[in-house]
């Protein structure tokens, strides 16, 4: 079925629209380059709108409202939000769930070595990654080094001006004949992926005298050991800010839109709400990119134990009406698509592909081979869905990921369904999807953020 092109909507002086929103999305991204980085960012604008921490509520001893707004952070990797609905809790909740972890290179627990005058550090890819595509690119490094004193210093070097970037090097094309004979998931090997940080020998040194000049560097700038390293996440991401691409500037590129892609609109959207009848959230988890596991991970209890703490600080909570709450939620797992790109048309197929300038993605079920892996919406929920879109003027499409044998990929909407509740997966369409730098259109990027809002504000009213 043919969807007519967004940008048709917002034709002359409307056009601004969908730019001024796209100004601030290329900001949060340029500045918000790490799990870390999103939730701190995330809860200082939350609290410019209103919303108080969770933990403060219970400390008080003080009861939600319809009305309230809060929000609960995770580890400082992940966090929620909730604005109080005039409904009870227990007839459900509508949810906006992404996640703000995106591929990279991790530094490893011993990272620091020298070899010929040459000062490294050695990483382990972090999600789903072409390994090729990270060598000779300009890279900066971001994260904390917590110390045994307690204290943490946060690590953010090779973003402003005039600050040195890294890289892991490539081998010479002159010197390529074995490696260009090989596949492409091994003409880069995982080992091989080591970041050049330096080569000046500290004076007076024979054994390591240029690793020795890195540590004296890391200690009068950051107060940082050797030893250090070893309770430390550093990551390395592609440096640089995001870009407007294409002679229209329709596109945004960058680092990162997956999922940060669907993060941003999602918890605008939540900003935005006026009076609500059921409670509305907005889930932010980490780890995605690696099977959602682990305490900051979608796996977690950290979902369900702040909606318990929600209930009981409304006066509402029981077990049984927790898990009434869960069941009869409603909740959209928005995750990116993979955009048609005519360069390779071969994977797609086209009546069934998510195309630039379309607006919001659903993916009624994702996976790979037979569906497997995936949550399969239901057709009345999908028919629920399409209701709200149309009546609010919501630009939306429908995607598979690819041709049937080509590949596939999940979401975290598996594992919110398990509660019972009506899941599906939307998003917005991105090419070079796990790429250091990724492309997505600026109207779809809007109209999510409108789809968002109708779907928090209307669906299950």
């Amino acid at each position: 079925m043919e969807r007519e092109n967004a940008w048709k909507k917002y034709e002359g002086e409307k056009q601004k629209e969908v730019f001024d929103f796209a100004e601030g999305y290329k900001a949060f991204l340029t500045k918000c380059k790490t799990e870390r980085e999103c939730t701190e960012e995330i809860i200082r604008q939350a609290k410019e709108h209103g919303y108080e921490s969770l933990e403060n509520v219970i400390a008080s001893g003080r009861t939600l409202k319809a009305g309230d707004k809060v929000y609960a952070e995770n580890m400082g990797k992940s966090l929620a939000l909730y604005h109080i609905g005039e409904e009870p809790m227990e007839n459900g909740m509508n949810i906006l769930g992404a996640h703000i972890d995106s591929p990279r290179l991790d530094l490893k627990q011993n990272p620091l070595y020298e070899d010929t005058d040459l000062a490294m550090l050695e990483t382990h890819y972090y999600g789903g990654v072409k390994k090729y595509q990270w060598v000779a690119l300009p890279l900066a490094l971001h994260g904390v080094v917590a110390k045994k004193d307690g204290t943490a210093v946060q690590v953010s070097i090779g973003e402003k001006d005039g600050e040195p970037v890294f890289g892991v090097s490539d081998l010479l094309i002159h010197l390529s004949g074995t490696q260009l004979e090989k596949k492409a998931n091994k003409v880069i090997e995982g080992e091989d992926m080591n970041i050049l940080i330096g080569s000046i020998p500290l004076a007076g040194e024979e054994k390591e005298p240029v690793k020795k000049q890195i540590l004296k560097l890391l200690e009068e700038k950051y107060g940082i050991d050797e030893e250090d390293f070893t309770s430390a996440e550093l990551e390395a991401v592609p440096a640089g800010a995001a870009r407007d691409y294409g002679f229209d500037r329709s596109m945004i590129m960058s680092y990162g839109h997956d999922d940060r892609v669907c993060a941003y609109p999602s918890y605008l959207a939540m900003f935005d709400l006026r009076e609500v009848k059921r409670t509305c959230v907005c889930i932010l988890t980490d780890k995605e990119e690696i099977g959602s596991v682990g305490a900051t991970g979608m796996h977690s209890r950290f979902f369900e134990n702040t909606v318990a703490e929600i209930m009981n600080c409304t006066g509402e909570y029981s077990e049984l009406a927790l898990r009434r709450a869960l069941r009869n939620s409603k909740m959209l797992s928005s995750d990116v698509s993979a955009a048609f790109d005519p360069n390779y048309p071969s994977v797609m197929e086209k009546n069934n592909s998510a195309y630039f300038g379309k607006g919001l993605t659903f993916n009624k079920y994702t996976g790979s081979r037979g569906k497997s892996g995936s949550n399969d919406a239901n057709a009345e929920y999908m028919a629920e869905i399409r209701k709200v879109l149309d009546e609010n003027g919501i630009s939306w499409q429908t995607s598979e990921l690819g041709k049937v044998d080509q590949g596939g990929g999940g979401t975290i909407a598996y594992i919110l369904a398990n509660y019972g509740m009506d899941v599906i997966d939307s998003g917005v369409a991105v090419l070079n999807m796990h790429a250091p730098w990724e492309i997505v259109s600026k109207v779809d990027v809007y109209e999510a953020y409108r789809g968002y809002v109708a779907f928090l504000e209307n669906i299950g009213v």
